[in-house]
């Protein structure tokens, strides 16, 4: 009798889910904010010429920028837990923008620092795209890898037209007027697009996740008991396989923090034009597109661990490229594969997470293994500045970056998927499991 009650208190689903609005929303959120900061990289070499900095002065504010944002996301994800999300994104949305304008008056390295380093960074845990997945991991249980899938496509897709965007006004405008340009398309559009779309839960509004009709789902209650899913948060941090997903997240983080910030710089040193540098770029960050969609339509069905070895293996050979092959070649190699393979992590990293430890700690969870992911590319950026400034060559920090991703290929494949997750534990879907 009581699950008849409570199958009179949700709605039928409409033509269209909920769910997806509050994908199409995180994805258009995500594409100005992270590409808006991944583009950090344009302006390396004018702001560098104007203000007389080296290679290593230049890395710090990007530097720093990772490690706020990873001290903060663990606390920005406990927040979500307790409190949802529209609020924490509007009030990071609001401080990215604000931090943004702000940088076009940059008058020296400590300003920068504190707004792109500090005071953005920390915005950003709250308008991330780990809050939003975390929220749509709620809507979506079945299609949860293709849903974070598409919204891990906003970052990429801002990277292949706000990197060259930005590169084009800087030439024709100058830093200061391209900052100010950036920060007010996230005021104008992102934080407009937030209050008026994103909403909790499901249940909040009477849905079921994937928009089931309630008459006819016969999917399974998370309340079933899976031995690594607690309700103290604190317990999940003893298990092994957490460390797994968050050791090989630090080297994902390790090895696009040098992307997003010298990749770039490395091609105009190269002897190419700084179009051809951003143009490269550009097409790596559309490849990337790709990637991520693909990732997250395979992660629903194939066995996720595996899919993070397939991809970690692939940015290793990218690397590889850059450091055998000659000129051209080398880059457009890297770009394809570093391509395909760049934010192709997330779905199934996120997705294992919510499938092994549950939904009521995901944010906090989430949080954890993206601050690794951040102190990766926080200690991969300034440390390839200063080698750089050393060596005069980007060859040893793209050399270590190749070896860890081996070493985060084979941790990923290590991890006993089949034995903690929820899919293999309580989902019929044949499909899954011959995954």
């Amino acid at each position: 009798m009581d699950s008849e009650n409570n199958r009179k208190d949700i709605k039928k689903p409409s033509a269209i889910y909920y769910g997806w609005f509050i994908v199409a929303t995180s994805f258009f959120i995500s594409f100005l904010t992270v590409g808006t900061r991944n583009g950090f990289g344009v302006f390396v070499i004018p702001m560098s010429k104007d203000f007389g900095w080296d290679r290593g002065t230049i890395s710090l504010p990007a530097s720093i920028g990772f490690y706020v944002a990873g001290i903060c996301q663990p606390f920005a994800g406990r927040l979500y837990d307790r409190f949802g999300a529209r609020k924490m994104m509007l009030l990071g949305l609001l401080g990215i923008s604000i931090s943004t304008l702000s940088l076009s008056f940059t008058p020296n390295i400590l300003f920068i620092i504190i707004m792109f380093g500090v005071v953005g960074a920390m915005a950003s845990s709250g308008g991330s795209l780990n809050i939003a997945i975390a929220l749509t991991s709620k809507w979506f249980r079945k299609k949860r890898s293709t849903a974070i899938g598409l919204i891990a496509a906003g970052p990429p897709m801002g990277a292949m037209l706000l990197i060259p965007l930005s590169q084009q006004l800087i030439h024709f405008f100058g830093w200061e007027i391209t900052w100010i340009v950036l920060g007010l398309l996230i005021l104008l559009l992102a934080v407009p697009l937030t209050y008026l779309i994103i909403r909790e839960p499901p249940v909040d509004l009477g849905l079921m996740e994937d928009g089931q009709d309630a008459t006819k789902t016969t999917l399974a209650p998370y309340t079933q008991d899976i031995s690594l899913a607690q309700n103290d948060w604190k317990q999940a941090l003893k298990s092994p396989l957490l460390w797994q997903l968050s050791g090989a997240y630090f080297v994902c983080g390790f090895t696009t923090g040098i992307i997003s910030t010298h990749f770039v710089p490395y091609a105009i040193e190269k002897g190419y034009s700084p179009s051809l540098a951003a143009t490269v770029f550009g097409v790596m960050s559309g490849l990337n597109v790709l990637g991520v969609l693909t990732a997250g339509k395979l992660g629903d069905r194939f066995q996720r661990k595996n899919l993070l070895a397939v991809i970690y293996g692939l940015r290793g050979l990218g690397y590889a490229c850059l450091l055998i092959l000659p000129g051209l070649l080398g880059l457009w190699g890297f770009a394809i594969l570093a391509g395909f393979s760049w934010i192709a992590t997330v779905p199934p990293t996120t997705a294992l997470t919510a499938d092994v430890y549950g939904l009521k700690n995901i944010g906090i969870l989430s949080g954890v293994i993206f601050m690794l992911h951040q102190f990766g590319g926080g200690l991969s950026i300034q440390m390839a500045g200063e080698l750089r400034d050393i060596t005069g060559s980007y060859d040893v920090p793209f050399l270590i970056s190749a070896i860890l991703l081996v070493i985060a290929s084979f941790v990923s494949f290590s991890i006993q998927e089949r034995k903690y997750s929820s899919r293999y534990l309580i989902d019929p879907d044949p499909i899954l499991q011959k995954g």
